[in-house]
């Protein structure tokens, strides 16, 4: 048995994880760490519509979330319409919607809100099933969909939501369901509508409902569904999911929401600390590390600041943009990403910005070491992702950059698929799951 092995299945017997997850199993937004950081990256650097695309599949619904993975089966949620209809942005992409500053009209077609079980070997449906058929509450904007939230998995169970119809739900790894919530629709800044993702961590499902109306951070008995405990909110709308950070010191539940950051200790809801004075609202999920934690956002029109805190704040603190502020390592004005998460990679951020844009700052200090454009880029909405060595970065034309991590500035590949992808990519093991508007494709070598 491996080091790697016994490490992990000591860590599991001291934590009290009882549930059996794999070392490529993908359980969440962003991978088991909540931060797109692969340790061991095995799926292919270059790939395009006819190399190494191991299978792709059409699903019955359409969908912005993410695919989980729990062994060979994967996990994908979406919204389904007798009429096939899909919102208007997946369909047209971010340059061509009619607005970038109003939400939709309120919907009046009626989806099944369900959840589908793949083969990751060879992309065949072992299982679909419909949790709700009903009529989507509030409008949303043309970039988003009924069907934004990733699932999230312990392995033995799996939790979905959906926001669009207040919905949170524990089923088994064969469809059965468990467990249901309601846990309310509620109005939206501009009817963007939802996109929170669910975390899960030691038996404990987290939900972050930041809108307009009733926000609140909610911790659930992943056996039950029952509440384990509750905050509510002063947060306006924001689409961030929250982070548990397992740094040097201790756990916490980093939840971006509008105007602010708090950590929560994970099994209580206590604060450990709060940073306010962020303007806008956060889309952009956090980097994390060891030490420091990472967040920005952006507006519609201009750039919010981007923040490093370091391991063991405490307290209330007012952020003071590039000036010091306590418990702040460091920060920059205008330097926020907009939709896409940044990620860390042996002591550099990676931060995307507006058009084609990608800066890399040194993680410890702050310092820009480069700020380069990516040839021909379109927008990138999914989250990137990393590994010691790599950095990808996939726009919403299906166009994806493979960068040589560090502090130079190389593109390693540009891979191709034609579709539309605004879902942040999953990783398992040596495949690579991308959701594009029309399909879901795996991308793996071929077996020799």
């Amino acid at each position: 048995m491996s080091n790697a092995r016994i490490s992990f299945l000591t860590f599991a017997a001291v934590c009290g994880i009882t549930s059996v997850l794999h070392a490529s199993d993908w359980t969440q937004f962003r991978g088991p760490q909540g931060n797109g950081y692969v340790a061991e990256l095995r799926h292919p650097e270059t790939w395009s519509d006819t190399e190494n695309v191991a299978w792709a599949v059409e699903l019955t619904g359409s969908g912005w979330s993410s695919p989980i993975v729990v062994g060979t089966r994967v996990f994908v949620t979406m919204a389904i319409s007798e009429a096939g209809t899909k919102p208007l942005g997946m369909t047209q992409g971010t340059r061509n919607m009619q607005s970038m500053g109003l939400g939709g009209k309120k919907p009046t077609e009626t989806f099944q809100f369900a959840v589908a079980c793949l083969n990751l070997n060879d992309g065949s449906l072992l299982w679909q099933k419909s949790l709700e058929q009903k009529i989507p509450t509030h409008a949303i904007h043309p970039s988003n969909s009924f069907a934004t939230e990733s699932p999230a998995t312990d392995g033995e169970k799996l939790f979905v939501y959906f926001g669009a119809i207040g919905l949170v739900a524990g089923l088994d790894l064969d469809g059965n369901e468990l467990w249901r919530r309601d846990v309310g629709t509620f109005k939206t800044g501009n009817d963007f509508g939802t996109g929170s993702s669910l975390m899960v961590d030691e038996g404990l499902v987290f939900l972050q409902y930041d809108n307009d109306e009733k926000s609140m951070l909610l911790a659930l008995a992943a056996d039950t569904g029952k509440d384990v405990w509750r905050k509510d909110r002063e947060s306006k709308t924001a689409w961030s999911s929250p982070l548990v950070w397992h740094n040097s010191q201790r756990k916490e539940l980093i939840v971006c929401g509008t105007g602010n950051v708090t950590s929560y200790n994970a099994k209580t809801g206590d604060e450990f600390w709060k940073l306010t004075g962020i303007p806008s609202s956060f889309s952009a999920s956090p980097a994390s590390g060891d030490d420091r934690i990472f967040f920005g956002n952006s507006g519609p029109f201009s750039s919010g600041p981007l923040v490093a805190v370091a391991v063991g704040n405490t307290g209330t603190t007012e952020l003071q943009p590039e000036k010091e502020t306590p418990g702040v390592g460091w920060s920059k004005l205008k330097a926020g990403p907009g939709m896409a998460s940044p990620v860390l990679s042996a002591g550099y951020l990676y931060v995307p910005g507006s058009g084609s844009i990608l800066t890399c700052y040194a993680a410890a200090t702050g310092e820009r070491v480069y700020r380069d454009r990516l040839d021909d880029a379109a927008t990138v909405s999914a989250s990137l992702w990393a590994s010691a060595e790599k950095v990808f970065i996939l726009d919403e034309t299906g166009k994806c950059f493979v960068i040589k991590a560090g502090p130079t500035f190389e593109v390693l590949a540009t891979n191709q698929i034609n579709d539309l992808f605004w879902s942040t990519p999953s990783i398992a093991g040596d495949s690579l799951l991308l959701r594009g508007v029309n399909k879901l494709y795996c991308i793996r070598s071929p077996a020799k």
